[in-house]
């Protein structure tokens, strides 16, 4: 462990820096993201990806199973694809139903899985699957695929390269949703003791499926002249997916895991921020990654006018890290943290958070043990310390939430949004104020409710017991329960308004999607983004050969040029 010598854990940066909605929504993916933990899971430990069974006609209908078999248990995506011809509905015809199964996935198996999911009706997963996913061909890319693929060409590696997927998730659904298996049931099992591993093995499955779907429609278009898609295309495709506003409150209703994630990754930056020299290794590596960066950045684009900013003053960041490397080196004592340093002062927010990933890249040996400690139990925070007096949670408000006590709520800008609950969904959902019932409002908004919680405390004693208190305020006891869990936590809040009339979702949205390991934001409104998973990734026959992290910020040869 040469690169982890010499280690002294620089300090975690201050949460009131960390957890803003702008800085939220700069986040990268990086060494600690949950896709590329499954892919290093998956080529570290030998997986083998086979395809037992692929029963799909000339329209896509059918079901295709692929099995990941790993040193001790093997798992089987189930792909279920109505077809133009079997779906009921032209909408639906383009669709397909993937279920991960625990095990091999028997013929009883299958039959219970096709009646289940389809034509998207109501479906009741068993207690052996782990995962079902709802999936959509892309409109933008996956005829363009099939065409060029039955004429004999391939396709333009440009347009693969900004679609990036030929297959789209519509719906995630797992740990327990739909019937599927508990989380509980799997934690005890390495290669899904991270969070979401579950979900990420579904998809790298579904990826393989999706360009497997490509060449079958294109031979069976034109068996003559069909050619298969060529690895570099191949390898480009990830998988799709569209986020709205349902994920958006994610983190301010799973305070501690909020906590544990961010203060995770907080920990993995002070540690190689710490470390008094980089090796040569590590210096090679952290140039490969930040030249591979620049042609990422320079790939991306967006038509969205805000992300579109961001994605120019990237680049311009990252020509400025690259000259600023190249005059002073990494040789000199703590390196990192004098780039970091030098990055906080001179990057925008965007190249600040990639900065980070960037350097957390080369040191797998000294971070990637933290993703062990990103899984928590939530129900661990639940209890309420009723033994507390009042005067000390009043002392506790002013300490953990002076950010919050500041803020205005009397000035209409301040309350402008309201958080509320789909009727068909249940899914949360943003509206202006002025619009909806009151009554409909959901608790998506710790600020506020500590300014009430803040206003009832001011009619009580200061050595009246919590427990007294919430006996005669009950409305009170879950902002007292949140904020005795933010005293304990640090990372637990996001410390900016969720109700204010400049609330853009998408910061909210794109911090979950990093810590998933998606890329490529690309927002279709400021509530709705586009990312690919897996773009870029290792093929399931690489696994064995490739580099399970390098490929991240990889681009294919026409993006360099």
């Amino acid at each position: 462990m040469s690169s982890s010598a010499s280690v002294c854990t620089a300090a975690r940066r201050d949460p009131a820096r960390v957890m803003r909605l702008a800085r939220l929504g700069s986040l990268h993916s990086c060494r600690l993201s949950f896709a590329r933990v499954m892919l290093r899971r998956l080529a570290g430990d030998g997986w083998r990806v086979e395809r037992p069974t692929w029963a799909v006609d000339d329209t896509g209908a059918g079901t295709a199973i692929y099995t990941a078999r790993g040193p001790e248990r093997c798992y089987s995506l189930v792909a279920v694809a109505p077809g133009d011809r079997t779906a009921r509905t032209t909408e639906r015809r383009d669709e397909v139903a993937c279920v991960l199964v625990d095990g091999v996935a028997a013929p009883d198996d299958v039959a219970r899985l096709q009646a289940a999911v389809a034509d998207g009706g109501e479906t009741r997963l068993g207690a052996r699957d782990l995962c079902l996913v709802r999936a959509r061909r892309s409109t933008r890319l996956f005829e363009t695929l099939v065409t060029s693929l039955a004429a004999g060409g391939q396709p333009e590696l440009d347009e693969v390269e900004r679609v990036g997927y030929a297959l789209r998730t519509i719906s995630v659904h797992a740990s327990g949703k739909l019937g599927s298996a508990d989380r509980d049931h799997l934690a005890d099992r390495a290669e899904f003791a991270a969070p979401y591993q579950v979900e990420m093995l579904t998809l790298y499955l579904i990826r393989a499926f999706s360009v497997d779907l490509v060449d079958h429609l294109a031979a069976r278009r034109a068996p003559r002249t069909a050619t298969a898609l060529g690895c570099e295309p191949r390898r480009r495709l990830g998988v799709g997916n569209a986020t709205g506003p349902g994920l958006a409150p994610f983190f301010i209703n799973h305070p501690l895991l909020a906590d544990r994630w961010f203060g995770v990754r907080e920990e993995a930056l002070a540690r190689v921020r710490g470390l008094e020299r980089a090796t040569v290794d590590a210096r090679r590596r952290f140039h490969t990654h930040l030249g591979d960066a620049r042609a990422h950045v320079a790939s991306w684009s967006s038509t969205h006018p805000l992300q579109a900013r961001k994605i120019a003053a990237l680049d311009d960041d990252l020509a400025r890290l690259d000259a600023h490397v190249e005059a002073h080196g990494l040789a000199e004592r703590h390196p990192w943290d004098a780039l970091w340093r030098w990055g906080e002062s001179e990057l925008s927010l965007e190249g600040q958070e990639l900065l980070a990933s960037l350097v957390m890249d080369p040191y797998g040996d000294l971070v990637d043990d933290l993703v062990e400690q990103m899984a928590v139990d939530e129900r661990a925070g639940g209890r309420l310390d009723g033994r507390m007096r009042v005067g000390d949670l009043r002392a506790l408000l002013g300490d953990v939430y002076d950010w919050a006590l500041a803020i205005d709520f009397d000035d209409p800008d301040a309350r402008a949004h309201l958080w509320y609950a789909d009727a068909a969904t249940g899914e949360a959902r943003l509206a202006p104020r002025a619009t909806l019932d009151p009554e409909l409002e959901r608790p998506c908004a710790p600020a506020y409710d500590v300014q009430a919680l803040a206003r009832a405390l001011d009619q009580v004693a200061d050595d009246v017991t919590v427990a007294e208190f919430v006996l005669r305020r009950p409305e009170q006891r879950g902002a007292v329960r949140r904020a005795q869990l933010a005293r304990r936590h640090a990372y637990a809040e996001i410390r900016d308004n969720t109700l204010d009339a400049d609330l853009l979702p998408l910061d909210l949205l794109r911090a979950k999607l990093a810590f998933m390991g998606a890329t490529r934001f690309d927002p279709s409104s400021d509530r709705w983004v586009r990312v690919t998973f897996y773009q870029g990734a290792p093929l399931a026959d690489e696994l064995e050969s490739a580099d399970a992290d390098g490929w991240i910020y990889a681009t294919p040869p026409a993006a360099h040029a």
